[in-house]
This record gives C-alpha cells, sequence and structure tokens, in this order.
C-alpha cells in the first residue's frame, strides 16, 4: 500500500466511535419521526429585507410539478414584467395556471384608484384558483406588497387563508408581511439582505432577479 493510502486511512476507533455516534443521532431522529403524522395544506410566508422570496417560492412551484401536483399562480405586482420563470411554466400549461395581474409597482402607476382595482382583481383570481379542487398548491406572490399598502382589506385576506380547503398548500411572498398573516401561517422565512448588487450599482438582470 503507497504512503498516500497509509495517510488517508481513518483510524478504526475514530471510525468505530462516529458510527457510535451516527446511530444514536438516527435513533433519536427516528424517535422525533414517529410523533410527525400529520399532513395536510400548508399556509407558507416569504418574507424579509432580503432577496429570494419568490425565487424560493417558484422552487416549491417547480417541485410540485415534479410531483404531478396542479399549481395556480397569481402574480400581484410584477404583472408588466417578462420573468423567466413565468416563461418556464407556460411549458407546464396542463399543471400550472398563472395569473399575472399586476400593474407595476405602486411608483410606477402613481394612481392609487387603479393600484386597488388591480389587487382586487387578482384577489379574485387567487380566490378562485385556491377554490378550484384540481388545484393543490397556490402562489400569491407579493401579496404582502399588496396588504403593506392596504390594497386589500387583512381580515377578509386572513379569513379566506384560514377557511382555505384543508389539502390545499398556499404560498404568500413579499417584504413586510403583516404580524396576524406570520401568526397564522405554518411555515414563515425570512430573507435576511447581507449585500445586494443594486447597492454597488448593479441594475436587475434576467436570470437573476427576472
Amino acid at each position: 500500500m503507497s504512503d498516500e493510502n497509509q495517510d488517508s486511512e481513518i483510524d478504526p476507533e475514530k471510525a468505530a466511535r462516529h458510527a457510535e455516534k451516527m446511530a444514536k443521532k438516527k435513533a433519536a431522529r427516528n424517535k422525533i419521526m414517529a410523533t410527525k403524522t400529520e399532513t395536510g395544506g400548508l399556509l407558507i410566508v416569504h418574507t424579509g429585507k432580503g432577496k429570494g422570496k419568490s425565487t424560493a417560492a417558484f422552487g416549491m412551484v417547480c417541485r410540485a410539478i415534479g410531483h404531478g401536483m396542479n399549481v395556480g399562480v397569481v402574480q400581484f405586482v410584477k404583472g408588466k414584467w417578462e420573468t423567466g420563470e413565468r416563461k418556464i411554466l407556460e411549458a407546464f400549461a396542463d399543471q400550472v395556471f398563472i395569473r399575472t395581474m399586476g400593474e407595476g409597482f405602486t411608483w410606477d402607476t402613481q394612481d392609487l384608484n387603479r393600484d386597488v382595482a388591480a389587487a382586487r382583481a387578482a384577489w379574485e383570481q387567487a380566490k378562485e384558483l385556491m377554490a378550484d379542487p384540481k388545484i393543490n398548491m397556490v402562489l400569491l406572490d407579493e401579496l404582502n406588497i399588496v396588504l403593506r399598502y392596504d390594497y386589500l382589506p387583512l381580515e377578509e385576506v386572513l379569513e379566506t387563508l384560514r377557511n382555505k380547503r384543508p389539502d390545499l398548500h398556499v404560498i404568500v411572498t413579499g417584504r413586510n408581511a403583516k404580524e396576524e398573516l406570520i401568526e397564522a401561517a405554518h411555515l414563515v422565512t425570512e430573507m435576511t439582505q447581507i449585500k445586494h448588487p443594486f447597492r454597488s450599482g448593479f441594475k436587475a438582470q434576467a436570470g437573476i432577479e427576472f
């Protein structure tokens, strides 16, 4: 055996200790997993100032598609954007139902009545998708932005989400999620911004931001 192979060998005692440690971890993990028996639709919130909220949500959408699930997507703000995810999902038209209802960011429209009307139209589409029994997952992209600016009554949205079908997964994205929504959710992830290329002069780029 070469010196190189001898140097790479793991000490038998160390390997045995490692095996014993992993066996204990596995036993503890199996004990915990045995108590996790519930399944059903989750309310999931992706919020925070960091990038990646919609990106992570669309990752879940892709995962659901891979399992043969049907997904509804409502984009409350980015309706004007030609996003990469929309182009990809259009290839799965038999599984994905996309409603791009937004008219851009509020500083683009500068018209409160128009923004409120667009939000209401998007919400009505969202409720239809959530009520459709063949839909397994609904993504409400940037709904948090709409709620932040009070374009929709918060309590109406919360009541609808609380009373959703028991088997339906709903994902809500956007900064500044309302505390009441966070409280109602099963899973909440906050994206924390450490660095962002925008601060270094980079504009939004295809494949990264949209």
